[in-house]
C-alpha cells in the first residue's frame, strides 16, 4: 500500500512538473485567444458600378415606371451603384466554440434612373438590403448557417410612395429566413 502510494504521488509531482514546462513554452503561448482573439474578423467590401441600359433593379418599381412620366416618373429606383460586403466575426479562438461564427451581408444602392427614359450618373440614396446569421462548422468543408433577410430599407428622400409604379419596400425576395448547408472547397489563392 505505501508503495502505490509513493508512486501516485511520484506521478503526480511529475505531471506538474511537466504542466509547469508546458506552461512556460513560448509556441504554446502564441496560441489563440479563447475570447475575441486577433483573427477573429473576415470579409470582404465590393463597389460595382452597372452601365446604362443594365441598371441593377431592386423590384422596387414596376418595370414600365417610364409609363407613369417618362423622364420625369417619380419611381426612379433603379440603381447605377452598390457597396456591398460581407463580414464574418467568430468570438472564439480555443475549444468547439471556435466553430462558431456571427455574419452579416448589407447591400447599399445608389442612384436614379428609369429604364429607357432617364439614364442619369446620380449618386441619389436608393436604399439598403441586408441580411445576417450566425453558423457552425462542421468540419471537411461544411457549415450549418441560420440566415435572416430583411426588407429593404428606403434611405432619403425615396422613403414614402412613389407614385402607381411603387411596388413597396420588399425587395427582391421579401423577407424570409434560410435553414442551409454550405459546402466549401478548393484552396483560395491571393
Amino acid at each position: 500500500m505505501k508503495r502505490l502510494l509513493s508512486i501516485v504521488l511520484w506521478l503526480a509531482v511529475a505531471q506538474v512538473l511537466v504542466g509547469v514546462a508546458l506552461a512556460q513554452d513560448p509556441a504554446l503561448q502564441d496560441g489563440p485567444r479563447m475570447f475575441l482573439p486577433k483573427d477573429m474578423f473576415w470579409g470582404y467590401g465590393e463597389f460595382d458600378l452597372a452601365p446604362p441600359h443594365n441598371e441593377i433593379d431592386p423590384n422596387l418599381c414596376s418595370a414600365n415606371a417610364r409609363s407613369f412620366g417618362g423622364a420625369n416618373a417619380p419611381c426612379s429606383e433603379f440603381a447605377r451603384y452598390m457597396i456591398s460586403g460581407y463580414l464574418e466575426v467568430r468570438p472564439f479562438g480555443r475549444t468547439q466554440l471556435r466553430r462558431f461564427m456571427l455574419f452579416g451581408q448589407p447591400a447599399f444602392l445608389f442612384g436614379r434612373n428609369v429604364p429607357q427614359a432617364l439614364y442619369t450618373w446620380s449618386f441619389d440614396a436608393i436604399g439598403v438590403e441586408h441580411s445576417w446569421g450566425l453558423g457552425i462548422y462542421m468540419g471537411k468543408g461544411f457549415e450549418f448557417r441560420v440566415t435572416q433577410h430583411f426588407l429593404f430599407d428606403r434611405l432619403g428622400a425615396r422613403d414614402r410612395y412613389l407614385g402607381p409604379a411603387d411596388l413597396g419596400s420588399n425587395g427582391p425576395w421579401g423577407r424570409y429566413n434560410t435553414i442551409g448547408v454550405r459546402k466549401y472547397f478548393g484552396t483560395r489563392r491571393w
